[in-house]
């Protein structure tokens, strides 16, 4: 005996079209309820600090204020690149592609990589001393040593303050270490100035060990002379003056590295399909802009607080507060600071 269906289950074709309707109901409870599934966005993240904490400064206004999930990819800069390419990445916020020109302009070429310009000012390298050197410090109770110390040429006058310890008949120059391109130019630049009749030129070993000889002679208040480039958390936190050279000159660089380094653009680039994917991101990091400053600062922070990069990008979001809220529309910079006021 069959039961006499009754109602709707009569009509399986009604069930399927109710079904239908729900799950539409469902999706659009969703999107009011915020859970709206945005395509997730995939920054290139390169292995140096500022980097690192740029990517997590623009991740987080992109997943609070534009409700984008956002990932984190590793990588040396050229995978990166290519990542980017392809479309497995789709931001990387420090491009220094004067160190790549040919590829980078390759990847441009391809229509499949954008640039978005500048994300803070060429970054500078060259020869550093602490600024007491010249000015003195007098809350340490540190006179003037060098007050005519401007330039590179005028360290032929003050060798006898960076007496080398192993051979103070000439002073120490805290060379890159060696393996790093600049290590060489460094030396050239030495005997092209004439400072190889006064310097030696010294090899630290590694990165922390030219940190170390910083940051101990300036604790002490003693002098220093040596290579170092921004942005670093060194020159977020000590008082530095970059010795001036002879202006750059393409062809005096080809020639013998004598004269100041080239400057160092640092841009942001996007996989080109994010234009319309999600073009007000694209929009937002367009405007995207800080500056060297701003970015040892964070880079400070970091140091301090553990090497965590995500807490600087917090940070940096809570003490320039007028510089992002500049990059985007207001209704994104209310969502990210309530987001900014959740984290503890």
């Amino acid at each position: 005996m069959y039961k006499r269906a009754s109602g709707l289950a009569r009509f399986p074709g009604w069930l399927s079209l109710i079904s239908v309707i729900l799950l539409l109901l469902l999706s659009g409870c969703a999107s009011v309820g915020g859970m709206t599934e945005k395509p997730q966005i995939v920054f290139g993240d390169a292995s140096w600090d500022s980097a690192q904490i740029h990517d997590r400064v623009a991740g987080f206004i992109i997943e609070h204020g534009y409700g984008h999930p956002v990932a984190y990819q590793f990588g040396d800069t050229i995978p990166l690149l290519e990542g980017l390419s392809k479309g497995d990445i789709q931001v990387m916020m420090e491009v220094w592609y004067q160190n790549f020109q040919t590829s980078w302009r390759q990847f441009l070429k391809s229509g499949t990589v954008k640039d978005l310009g500048s994300n803070y000012s060429d970054a500078p390298q060259g020869w550093y001393v602490p600024t007491y050197l010249i000015k003195g410090d007098p809350a340490r109770g540190i006179a003037p040593m060098a007050p005519d110390l401007k330039s590179v040429s005028d360290l032929a006058k003050y060798w006898n303050l960076f007496k080398d310890p192993e051979d103070p008949s000439k002073g120490r120059f805290y060379n890159a270490p060696s393996g790093w391109a600049v290590s060489t130019i460094d030396q050239k630049k030495m005997t092209v100035y004439g400072l190889d009749k006064y310097f030696k030129v010294f090899d630290p070993g590694s990165q922390t060990a030219l940190d170390t000889s910083l940051l101990t002679a300036y604790q002490q208040g003693k002098p220093w002379v040596g290579y170092y480039w921004a942005p670093t958390w060194i020159l977020g936190k000590l008082n530095m003056t970059l010795l001036a050279e002879p202006p750059y000159s393409a062809t005096q660089w080809k020639k013998n590295y004598g004269c100041a380094f080239p400057p160092a653009p640092v841009h942001k680039a996007i996989n080109s399909k994010l234009a319309s994917t999600a073009p007000d991101v694209v929009s937002f990091l367009e405007k995207y802009h800080t500056t060297l400053d701003q970015t040892s600062a964070a880079l400070a922070y970091m140091h301090d607080h553990n090497s965590d990069p995500q807490l600087a990008a917090i940070w940096y979001l809570r003490n320039y507060p007028n510089v992002w809220k500049q990059w985007v529309p207001a209704d994104v910079a209310t969502r990210v600071t309530k987001a900014l006021s959740e984290v503890k």
